[in-house]
């Protein structure tokens, strides 16, 4: 028996592909009450979403809690299996669609799309409740039976693509390692002009050498330092000062600079034109100004010794490359970071120091290293 409790939303009302739906402001403290997802006692025959990964919702709650005068949210869609009424506001035309969705409690909420925010949500309110009369817009579909919920988040997810990371950086406001980076790109004479800020990879035909996101991984490993935590001035400069020192150690990253030889030649011919190849510089550079933060610029010219050819498959071959293709494994970054430790006289860690040996075994044993 339902009594005849409802829920009343303000909304506006479209057509989509011949059917009703709505738009509503919903505010945030309902939605734990009224919105179900895989807890939910739907069979799973039913259930219109993917599992919940729970390791995300902390991370979207925290957004929230940190940002509480300066979050978004995009809206949640919804399916609604009920009798739902919509009372259009008095208008003088006798049609509006601009009104009230008037919902019994006794209907069924599905999330189609917004899991995940609608979980964070909750998690939030259980630190911060006066955030609960705030309001996530919610698109209401009406399904009866929730017959089209599965085909509903097939068709809402076809189409979506996600940013790439250069392009998150590019416009991330609030971290403040993603602000250094774009600084970077302006102040490093090696990465004007050079870096590609919207692609995480880079085609043979670019002119690009770097991506921003590479620069990114490569600063976050020179600096030592976990996404979202603050840069100072000194290390702003000590970071300009590597990448210029570096820029002059390795002199074929100079020649695409001077337009004397293409970017994709580079990628092409040598290992130091990839991502994974800068991501390795960084951390090599973080151990080598921690441990000789004065001469730190003369020890760094013995990388150019080095012979950076993909054609050097005895150095490269296993660490860097695998049957001649770029790696980008935890794994082949760390081998790699122990070639250059190697010609800087830098010592290994202890893990460095047990994949190294793992190596080496293999190498022994004549395994071709591809695990």
């Amino acid at each position: 028996m339902s009594y005849g409790y409802t829920y009343t939303f303000p909304a506006l009302r479209g057509l989509q592909a011949g059917r009703e739906y709505f738009v509503a402001m919903c505010p945030l403290k309902l939605l734990p009450r009224i919105f179900l997802f895989d807890e939910a006692p739907l069979p799973p025959e039913l259930r219109a979403q993917r599992t919940l990964n729970t390791a995300r919702v902390p991370e979207i709650a925290r957004y929230v809690l940190e940002n509480p005068q300066d979050y978004a949210f995009s809206a949640i869609t919804a399916s609604i299996d009920g009798e739902v009424r919509f009372e259009p506001a008095e208008m003088g035309d006798g049609a509006s669609d601009v009104g009230r969705l008037v919902v019994p409690m006794t209907a069924r909420f599905v999330i189609n799309d917004g899991q995940h925010r609608r979980a964070a949500i909750e998690m939030a309110l259980e630190e911060h409740p006066e955030l609960g009369d705030e309001t996530i817009a919610v698109v209401f579909f009406l399904d009866t039976g929730l017959e089209r919920t599965q085909q509903l988040f097939a068709d809402l997810n076809k189409h979506a693509v996600r940013p790439t990371k250069s392009l998150g950086i590019l416009y991330e406001q609030r971290d403040p390692l993603a602000r250094l980076c774009r600084r970077l790109i302006d102040r490093v004479d090696l990465f004007k002009g050079l870096t590609e800020t919207e692609k995480t990879s880079i085609s043979n035909r670019s002119t690009k050498l770097f991506t921003l996101s590479s620069i990114y991984q490569a600063t976050a490993e020179l600096l030592e330092k976990p996404k979202s935590s603050q840069v100072s001035h000194a290390e702003e400069e000590l970071a300009v000062a590597y990448w210029e020192a570096l820029g002059r150690v390795i002199p074929e990253w100079r020649l695409v600079k001077e337009k004397k030889v293409s970017a994709g030649e580079l990628r092409r011919d040598y290992v130091h034109a990839h991502g994974m190849m800068l991501q390795a510089l960084g951390r090599v550079g973080g151990d080598l100004l921690a441990q000789d933060p004065e001469d730190w610029q003369t020890r760094l010219k013995s990388l150019a010794v080095l012979d950076w050819t993909r054609a050097n498959v005895e150095l490269w071959e296993g660490r860097t490359m695998i049957h001649g293709r770029i790696r980008r494994a935890k794994t082949s970054i760390v081998l790699t970071v122990n070639v250059l430790k190697a010609t800087l006289g830098l010592p290994l860690s202890p893990e460095e120091q047990q994949l190294e040996d793992d190596y080496t075994r293999r190498l022994a044993t004549g395994a071709n290293g591809d695990k």
